[in-house]
Order: C-alpha cells, then structure tokens, then sequence
C-alpha cells in the first residue's frame, strides 16, 4: 500500500484576518474566513469574528484568495511523473506545488508506453484525495504526430475502440482529464469516455473547427495549453483557436510564463473568453521547487535557461512556472484584472471538474483550501483543509 503523504490537522476551529479577501466571485475589505473542521462555515468583518475562535491575522496588505488548482502539472520538486508513476510521486508533485499556492492539482502523465500509462491510471486511484491530487490528467498517447512537441513520436498511438476497455479505469479516478486530437479517435470515443465521467480535452492536434464541433457535441469539454501545439487562428480556418475562443462550452488551459504564448495573446484569450473560460495552468516540470537546470524526458536531455525549458532542438519542454507566478504574469505582463487572475486559478478549473461547490471559492461548506498572497503576489501562505501548511 502506498504511503499516505504526512499532513497534520490543524487546530479544530480558526479565523484567517486578512486585508483583502477574494472568495472567487468578489472582493471583501477587511473580512475573516471561517474555518472548522478542515470547512469554510463563513466569511465575517474583523469585528464580527465569534470571541471564542482563534485567529490569525495577516500583515498588512494581505490578500487571501482560492487555494490554486493546476489542471496540468507533469512535475515538481525533482520528481517527474513519468519516471516513477507511483501515488508518492503524485503526492511528492502536490507537495511541491503547495508552497507556490496549489492546493489540488492532476499530475499529469504524457505520452508513453501502454503499460506505464495503466500503472499511472492503477497509482492514482490510491493518490486520489489525498495530499491535493483530485485525480490524473493524461496528456496523450492519442495526439497528432503531426503536432508532437516534446512527446515521442514512437509512443504516439491512434486510438481504437477497443482502447475505451483499459481507458474506462480512468472514470473511477477521482476527476480525471484526458487530452487527445479528436481527428485522431474514432467516432463515439470521445462521447464514451465523457459519459464515464472522464473531462476530455484537445491538445497536440490539428482538428478543424468541423472536427472541433463533432468533438463538442460528443463531450469535449476543454482546450489543452491554447495556442501551442496547434495551429494558428486564420480567417478562413479558424481551427482549435479560433472554436476555443468562440465556444462557451470549453474551458481553455493557458500557460502563462511569457514564454509559451505573447502577453497580447493572452489578453486576447480572456477578452474572449472571459475569466470564467481560461484556467490557468503551469505545465510544470521537475525544475520547479528544485534546484535542478537539467533533466531526463525519456531519453531526451532538457534544459533549463533563462527560464526556459527546451529540449536539445530548442523544442519547448513543459514550463519552469508554478501558480502564483502564471497569476503574477497574467497580471503583470498581461494586464488582466486581479480578481479575474485568481479567478482563472481557483474556481474556473474547480468548474471545469465538476467542484465549484466544493473548490476555487470561499463560502460555506467549501474545502477550506487556502492561499495567503503578499500585494506583490508571491505566497505568504497556504492552507489545505484548514490546515496551515508549513513547507521543509
């Protein structure tokens, strides 16, 4: 049996004081979150926090927001998930990504062997609420050869409808997302995984918007990294950008580092779509929360410089970014509202999953996940389940 990942419970009841609070909808000035029993039972003015409940209250300026929830996350902390697919190394992922603000995230598994993406799938049923990890996101093996990034060619597969037998295993995984080109998947596939409670999403592909709209209407739900690995938006093929940023019906992953895509497309992005349409992701490799600039991606060498990840042709491999920085970016370089950042960061992909009640908001009866940002945005604190997580 695998190892449960070490947390501590924290105290029984508390109140969090903060100057600045974002319960994922709007602001609250001067407000307190009330937590018991790993809950949120309410928000309250500073003066209006019950005498009996301890508190903790921020340094001055203080925003506490959403614990971060990254839908794409293949590593963290020198561990990559790929190399050991096991749920202590999803829990070593989380655990990782916790001090940037993640407090829930799906370890991502990219394109591989058949039998090592069965094991990720067997691994995470145990990680599977525990430690943050809310299931698995496998980004692959059915992509376009044609778009591969950084996935092996040689370990890219078409899919067959006899691949939804081994596949169905990934509906009982807690919340689970698979990327896939819908060109590349027959008929009903994709309708089939989606009523097994599977969120299905295009990536690495070159579908059309026709193939797009087919994908739509048997279940495809969201967008995988918007704007790479795919092609250009044109005027007269419109092609996965262009349906993603028309279609309410899909939620947009965006990895906003500076690098994956320009500033201006991103505020293109949520100008289109909105706060309520992108999730921000990280795309993250063992780089973060290490102090590695090196690694191994299956017999490729990847390295990290200026803050870029790029294998030995100067393809672009996954992203050195956690949450609380692609927040900061979106801010920063791209110049999207606060609240709207925190918002692509908590409770869009909460929704994308089916958690918005439970995740990504402040209000009673939610998980009291928890991330405590300075007026710069970078991390004071996070809490997962009430519990003030203190980081080695």
């Amino acid at each position: 049996m695998p190892q449960e990942p070490d947390i501590v419970t924290g105290p029984h009841r508390c109140a969090v004081l903060a100057d600045r609070v974002f319960d994922g909808r709007g602001w609250h000035e001067g407000a307190a979150v009330l937590i018991e029993a790993e809950r949120i039972c309410g928000l309250s003015r500073w003066g209006e926090v019950p005498e009996n409940w301890p508190q903790e209250r921020l340094p001055q300026g203080a925003i506490l927001a959403p614990g971060f929830i990254d839908l794409q996350v293949n590593g963290g902390g020198g561990v990559l998930l790929n190399d050991a697919p096991t749920a202590e190394s999803m829990w070593a992922i989380a655990r990782a990504h916790r001090r940037f603000g993640t407090t829930a995230c799906l370890p991502t598994l990219i394109t591989d062997r058949r039998e090592r993406t069965r094991a990720a799938i067997a691994a995470a049923r145990g990680a599977v609420g525990k430690g943050g990890v809310l299931g698995l996101h496998l980004e692959g093996p059915f992509i376009s050869l044609a778009r591969p990034g950084v996935h092996r060619p040689d370990r890219i597969a078409s899919a067959r409808l006899e691949d939804l037998e081994w596949l169905a295993d990934l509906g009982g995984v807690g919340t689970s997302m698979l990327t896939l080109a819908p060109e590349c998947v027959p008929a009903g596939f994709i309708r089939m995984l989606a009523q097994q409670g599977v969120r299905i999403s295009v990536g690495h592909s070159e579908a059309s918007a026709a193939d797009m709209v087919r994908a739509i209407d048997e279940g495809l739900t969201g967008v995988t990294h918007l704007f790479n690995a795919m092609p250009p938006l044109a005027g007269r093929a419109p092609g996965i950008v262009g349906t993603a940023l028309a279609e309410p019906r899909l939620t947009a992953g965006l990895i906003v580092d500076g690098i994956h895509v320009d500033p201006i497309s991103v505020r293109a992005a949520f100008a289109a779509k909105g706060a309520d349409g992108i999730a921000l992701v990280t795309d993250a490799m063992p780089s973060v929360g290490a102090s590695v600039d090196r690694f191994d991606l299956m017999g490729r060498t990847i390295r990290l410089q200026n803050g870029r990840l790029t294998a030995e042709d100067g393809t672009l491999a996954g992203a050195h970014l956690d949450m609380a920085s692609a927040v900061r970016n979106a801010v920063n370089l791209a110049r999207i509202p606060l609240e709207d950042a925190l918002r692509a960061a908590s409770f869009t992909p909460a929704r994308f999953l089916g958690l918005e009640h439970e995740r990504g908001v402040l209000q009673p009866g939610a998980r009291a996940d928890l991330v405590a940002l300075t007026p710069e945005l970078t991390v004071i604190e996070t809490w997962l389940g009430g519990t003030e997580m203190r980081e080695a």
